[in-house]
């Protein structure tokens, strides 16, 4: 939308986005749901940017008074928690209000939005980014943490009360190829970075025992520091971080310090890829309020290194990053496109993928044993770098072949194998604390025309472990690239003989989509990139509608 002209190639452009998730409840004893106190549950938000060449300015209207299921109770709510102001000037950029951002990988500040886990994790400052020369960029930011809605609009204060904590950092990465002339001419690139992220949080009374208190450091600092270097098809990254001792109701309120490694290789040409990598880390739990637990206050994020699937029984069982206890990740994947008339490629090619995920405990030696009441207070454990744990936590290694076979039909077929340790990222075990999964996977597509295609799914899930074998059906239609119905059903075989049905569609037109369905949700984890949100068991209809403007 154009508001007004400055000149004639710098108009002021308003933009927006309105998104809105709907739930019409209702009761299902069969799968453990009751009664609700809504008929009504919804998650809604609209986005607004007013763009011009050196300011931008964006608010965010959120209504989540009667949330979807599975959200923490202090999620609901509603207001504006998002907006802010950026001022732009030749190399200098400065923005005041709600602030996301990221250093390095993450590891230790990630302020990101993720609306189907509930996290926006935002900063409510001042962040300052300045580039003064070819191949420098420095960040500076401070504020204080959103956590759901907490920013106190009284006296004036706009939501800045620092009396309750808040979070401020650093980040300088250079382009060091940028410098230096022979290294772009043979194609180098380095790229060196470093961070520092520190939080201010007022003391609070947790106490050992009826007669002795914890002395909480009120302010806690972590810094990383990063290369990558990219030659030609090949690109290497190593990170390191390490956080200062922040007792918290994570870790058990040990006073012992975290670390994270990052090492990672990725080698990619036209129809072949390779990535390698291998990630350490240890009590690295990072939040602005220390006795938070779910998904609030973090203002780190250590990367997942398990393959997301998108399809329902590989991913039944997701993988959660334990970010305070812990873990050894390794994660290797190949791809390799066979050429088209060849005996493995066929007419139209083939794509083969071998992808494998291994991670596992780290090493510890308990100083005072494992009793949450003995460790509180002290270092907790000992432990080497290079030492691993008795306990796997997961393993995934999974081979997808994508095959066109005519104009009209392709197909796409996944083994996969799975070693879900359901006692360690649930807490609980269900015939036994691991679960041993072999998984089918059927994917078949056909396209008789431009305006019509069809597709089917047909997956199997085979274990003796957690609720047994399950099945997974689909048929999906779409027409005229527009409009798409569905229906499909995943049944459990042997331990509750239920089916979670369900059938819909959707309809896209211009920048609208607005999607309508009924059937059963089966009670589990919802997880993104290594962060898990439980969702429990529902039945009724949902509508979801989006539109861009």
């Amino acid at each position: 939308m154009l508001v007004r002209a400055q000149e004639e190639n710098e108009p002021v452009v308003l933009s927006g986005a309105l998104q809105t998730d709907m739930l019409f409840p209702e009761e299902d004893p069969a799968i453990g749901t009751g009664s609700y106190d809504s008929k009504f549950l919804s998650n809604s938000y609209l986005d607004l940017i007013l763009n011009s060449k050196y300011i931008t300015a964006g608010a965010r209207l959120e209504m989540l008074q009667k949330p979807l299921p599975g959200f923490e109770d202090d999620f609901a709510g509603g207001g504006i928690p998002y907006l802010f102001l950026t001022g732009r000037y030749k190399w200098a950029e400065l923005t005041v209000g709600d602030i996301y951002d990221q250093f390095g990988s993450g590891f230790i500040l990630r302020l990101y939005e993720e609306r189907s886990l509930g996290i926006s994790n935002s900063l409510r400052g001042g962040r300052l980014v300045l580039t003064p020369y070819k191949g420098i960029r420095f960040k500076a930011l401070g504020g204080m943490q959103r956590v759901y809605f907490n920013y106190d609009y009284q006296d004036n204060k706009l939501g800045f009360d620092y009396s309750k904590g808040a979070v401020w950092g650093a980040d300088l990465e250079l382009g060091v190829e940028e410098w230096v002339p022979a290294m772009m001419d043979n194609n180098w690139r380095l790229t060196l970075g470093g961070s520092f992220v520190s939080k201010h949080e007022p003391e609070q009374e947790v106490m050992k025992d009826p007669l002795h208190k914890l002395n909480l450091p009120e302010d806690v600092a972590a810094t990383d520091v990063r290369a990558r270097l990219q030659k030609d098809n090949w690109n290497f990254l190593v990170e390191y971080a390490y956080k200062f001792n922040d007792p918290s109701k994570d870790n058990g309120y040990i006073y012992r310090p975290g670390q994270a490694l990052l090492v990672s290789a990725a080698y990619s040409q036209r129809g072949m890829s390779a990535l390698l990598q291998v990630k350490r880390s240890e009590n690295m739990a990072f939040r602005s309020d220390r006795t938070r637990s779910g998904s609030a206050a973090f203002i780190n994020h250590l990367p997942a290194f398990s393959m997301t699937h998108t399809y329902a029984l590989p991913a039944l069982y997701p993988y959660a990053t334990q970010i305070a206890d812990g873990e050894w990740a390794f994660q290797g994947e190949l791809s390799y496109n066979f050429k088209r008339r060849t005996a493995m490629g066929g007419r139209y090619g083939t794509m083969l993928k071998l992808n494998a995920t291994y991670i596992r405990g780290i090493g510890k030696d308990y100083v005072y044993g494992t009793d949450p009441a003995a460790i509180m207070g002290t270092d907790g454990y000992k432990t080497s770098f290079f030492s691993m744990g008795d306990e796997t936590y997961y393993t995934d290694i999974n081979l997808t072949l994508d095959k066109k076979i005519t104009k009209q039909w392709s197909i796409t077929a996944m083994y996969m194998y799975q070693l879900y340790n359901q006692k360690v990222v649930e807490g609980h075990g269900i015939n036994g604390d691991q679960v041993h999964s072999n998984i089918i996977v059927a994917d078949v597509k056909y396209t008789p025309s431009k305006n019509v295609s069809m597709r089917a799914e047909l997956q199997y899930l085979y274990t003796k472990q957690a609720e047994g074998q399950w099945i997974y059906g689909m048929y999906e239609l779409s027409l005229f690239k527009s409009l798409m119905l569905y229906v499909s059903d995943m049944y459990n075989i042997d331990a509750t003989k239920l089916h979670y049905y369900s059938g819909g569609l959707s309809y896209n037109w211009r920048s609208h989509r607005l999607q309508v369905a009924y059937g059963r949700t089966r009670a589990g984890y919802n997880c993104s990139g290594g962060v898990c949100r439980y969702v429990p068991a529902s039945r009724g209809v949902t509508v979801s509608y989006n539109v861009i403007f």
